[in-house]
This record gives C-alpha cells, sequence and structure tokens, in this order.
C-alpha cells in the first residue's frame, strides 16, 4: 500500500511518549531535563516493553527498555516489577522499617516510585497482590541483612535484577492455587526478556544491562559535531568476553556444543536474560513444573523440549553488567534502545540524527554517493531535497519518533525516504518481522548547566 505522510505519522506517533522534568521555585535542579520514548512493533503484539520512573524516597530517576522473546510475558512482568526492586535496593534502613512498620499496621505506603507511563503501557492488575508480596520478602531481607552501610548504587542494580530473576524462578516453581495466575506466572519464567536500565542521579549514571539492547551517550564536541560513547556491551556471540565467560562456567567437555550458530546452546541469541528457565533449571525441574502445571503449557511446545546437550545448567544469567559514567557538560542525551534500532543504523548517526535534532542545527555532511554512479540530475536531487529539509522545521515533536523514522526509513544516502518509509510501514504483521524487530527507544535529554554546577 502507499501511505500518505499523515498516515505515517500517525503509525509512528502512536505510541510516542514525552515527560518534561518540572522545574523547582524557577530553579531547575535535575541533571535531566526531560525524556521522549516511542515504540515500533514488528510482532504482534509487539514484545518489546518500556519503563520509566521517578525514585521518590531517594533521589534519582530509572529508565529502561527491555526486549522479549518466546512471547511477552516476560518483558511484562520485568517492566513493572524491576524498578521497584531497585528502588528497595537503595532504600536507607530507617525508610525499609518505615515501609514494613507500614504494612504490618494497615497504614498507608509511603510511595516508592512515580510512574511515567503511557497510557497504552499495561501493568497486570491480577498480579499485582503476588507481586508485591515477593517484594515484601525481599525488603523483609534487606531489613534483617542491614550492615548499617549506605548501599552502593552498583551493588543495588545487580542485587535487583538477580534478585527479581530469582523470584520470577521461585514465583513458577510454586505455581498458584489461582489457575489463571499460575498459567500467568509460568508463562513469564518460560518466556525470556533482556534489559537495559539507566539510574540517574545527580552527575551519576549508571547502565545495568542484561542481553543485546544497548544504552548509549551522545556527546557535543567542540566543534559542534555529535559523537557516541558506547555504555553498554552486548551479551552474545559477538562479544568474545561474554563468550569466554559462558566456556569459564562450564566443563571443557561441553566447550564445542556451548555456542553453535553463534547461540547460546545453538538456541538463544542473548548469552543473559530474565526468565528463560529453559536454560536456567535442571531437566527434572521442568518436567516436573511442566506436568503438574495447567494443560495451556502442556500444549506450548517451547515449554516440552529439552535444549540440546544439556548437562551442567544453569546456562543462562540475568546478572547485569554495571557501568558507571559521571556526567559532562558535553554530554548532551543518552539513547536507551532495544536491538530492532542498533541491527539498522550505526551508533554515529543515531548520535548525529538525535545531536541536530535537539539543536536544531543541521552540520552538513559532504553528501556521498559511495560508489554510485549519480547522474548531475539525480545530484540536483539530493541537494534539492536536502535544502527542502533543512528549511522545514523537523516535523516530529519527539526525538525517539523522529529516530524510529530514519531507523525505518533511510536510503542508502541517509536520508528519509518516504517510498521506503511508506512500505516498510504497510508490511501486513507476519511480514514485517522478516525485515525489522520491534523497536523501543527512550531519549534523555541532560540539563548542562545544572551538570557543570555539580561539577564545580
Amino acid at each position: 500500500f502507499y501511505l500518505t505522510p499523515s498516515q505515517v505519522n500517525s503509525i509512528l506517533k502512536a505510541n510516542e511518549y514525552s515527560f518534561k522534568v518540572p522545574e523547582f521555585d524557577g530553579k531547575n535542579v535535575s541533571s535531566v531535563l526531560g525524556f521522549d520514548s516511542n515504540q515500533l512493533p514488528a510482532n504482534a503484539p509487539i514484545e518489546d516493553r518500556r519503563s520509566a520512573a521517578t525514585c521518590l524516597q531517594t533521589r534519582g530517576m530509572l529508565l529502561g527498555v527491555f526486549d522479549g522473546h518466546a512471547g511477552c510475558a516476560c518483558a511484562q512482568a520485568v517492566s513493572e516489577r524491576l524498578f521497584y526492586y531497585i528502588a528497595v535496593s537503595l532504600l536507607p534502613h530507617e525508610t525499609l522499617l518505615e515501609i514494613e512498620n507500614a504494612v504490618e499496621s494497615g497504614r498507608a505506603l509511603l510511595p516508592i516510585l512515580q510512574w511515567h507511563k503511557h497510557p497504552n503501557d499495561y501493568f497486570s492488575k491480577e498480579a499485582s497482590k503476588l507481586y508485591f508480596n515477593s517484594l515484601r520478602t525481599y525488603w523483609q531481607e534487606l531489613i534483617d541483612l542491614n550492615s548499617g552501610e549506605t548501599t552502593d548504587v552498583r551493588e543495588a542494580l545487580i542485587n535487583a535484577f538477580k534478585r527479581l530473576d530469582n523470584d520470577i524462578s521461585l514465583e513458577a516453581q510454586v505455581g498458584d492455587p489461582n489457575s489463571f495466575l499460575n498459567y500467568l506466572v509460568l508463562r513469564v519464567a518460560f518466556s525470556g526478556a533482556t534489559a537495559c536500565v539507566a539510574h540517574v542521579d545527580g552527575i551519576d549514571l549508571h547502565i545495568a544491562n542484561t542481553g543485546d539492547s544497548r544504552a548509549m551517550l551522545g556527546v557535543q564536541e567542540e566543534d559542534g559535531s555529535w559523537s557516541a560513547v558506547n555504555l553498554s556491551y552486548d551479551h552474545n556471540a559477538q562479544n568474545e568476553r561474554e563468550v569466554e565467560r559462558v566456556k569459564m562456567e562450564h566443563p571443557k567437555s561441553e566447550e564445542k556444543s556451548l555456542v553453535k550458530q553463534d547461540r547460546l546452546l545453538g538456541l538463544l541469541m542473548p548469552f543473559r536474560a530474565f526468565g528463560d528457565v529453559k536454560f536456567k533449571w535442571s531437566i527434572e525441574l521442568q518436567k516436573r513444573v511442566v506436568e503438574s502445571g495447567p494443560d495451556q503449557l502442556n500444549d506450548n511446545e517451547y515449554t516440552k523440549f529439552i535444549p540440546p546437550n544439556y548437562y551442567t545448567p544453569p546456562y543462562l544469567t540475568a546478572e547485569p553488567e554495571v557501568i558507571h559514567h559521571k556526567l559532562r557538560p558535553q554530554d548532551k542525551f543518552l539513547v536507551l534502545a532495544t536491538d530492532g534500532l542498533w541491527e539498522t543504523m550505526h551508533r554515529q548517526d543515531v548520535a548525529r540524527i538525535v545531536g541536530e535534532y535537539l539543536t536544531g542545527v543541521h552540520h552538513q555532511q559532504p553528501i556521498a554517493v559511495g560508489g554510485y554512479k549519480v547522474t548531475l540530475g539525480q545530484m540536483h536531487g539530493l541537494l534539492t531535497e536536502r535544502r527542502a529539509r533543512i528549511s522545514s522545521v523537523f516535523e516530529d515533536q519527539n526525538a525517539a519518533t523522529h529516530l524510529i523514522r530514519h531507523a525505518v526509513g533511510n536510503n542508502e544516502f541517509g536520508t528519509v525516504d518516504h517510498e521506503r518509509l511508506s512500505k516498510m510501514l504497510s508490511l501486513p504483521e507476519e511480514l514485517a518481522r522478516m525485515y525489522r524487530d520491534d523497536i523501543t527507544i527512550i531519549v534523555v535529554q541532560f540539563n548542562s548547566h545544572v551538570i557543570g554546577a555539580y561539577q564545580k
């Protein structure tokens, strides 16, 4: 189908969300100005999720993208739950006690997070009591373990990721008398999700990453040009350190079967993920849970098969790799995105496109036609198109939308081609996935003045 520009825009803008950090007393004291986020599905339903929240009892803001596989159940659960685990891990002992005493005596709880959500971002009401009980058990343990020291952010992030993954596994093993909930916890555990999360507090930026979504910093150089700084590493077969880590954790006899066709045990692309108990539980445990589980679980091919060469589980971990970065005035924005974006765009182009969008300044690159035979007429057309692009104000009100437009519509000359965009967006659901993955993006804009003042 040929889509008109307004049809293209309505598809691209359907899931966009923007949040501006409110100013206090006329002085903006947050190092974050705000963020834009958006999602473009390829799977039906989309398997990506996104989350953003302000921590109310400690300082800082949490933002994350989650890429699900074998369904969206695990990504959904992690997007709802992980930030609570992180927030609780960061709370001082007195606050944890206050919260526990409030629950004990039936008083209203201190709110821990203020969520920033798009109306389409679903929360599962049915599981909220179960999720709350698991979280409460966690903070009770933190109270008992109290060493009086303040928690280091890095440690809090690692503990929260590992603990949530552990709870997802336990809930599935214990099951639930309510058959709907029982099926839900099993779907969550048997599907999987990667997570890339940012915690921003003042000039301290921590990225916790599990899997192959990415975090990238957009830096403005002195001459006004843009460069990209990676703040995460993909956990997959392309990362030699990660392949070595997996090999170290299993006997030498399994060396050949651990990674096949660039996949873990020949099956899984990411080498770290939440859920995916097929790669974590013993064969006995898998069989017991599937046999005693609801009938729908038995009908699911994914739960029945055992991965080949499955001798020494677990083969998979949800433990994140954490990178800490001290923000500088030249650090203008952060992009968190699922691999659907990085498969189509290089980080350097992402930095330039977002940087130019945020500043409204185009740096004219010489038009590169790389080896193509271009007639004078075609060259004239490219230059005219370029001029029109500069004179028209950016059509997107959202940096993430602007980036998706480029990711899906860029031609070989690096410019958005409406015809290509129209074709890509009108593909039927079952075909779309062959051309691209779900794309989820959060673009966080930093406040250079505040960051500069912090440094002083």
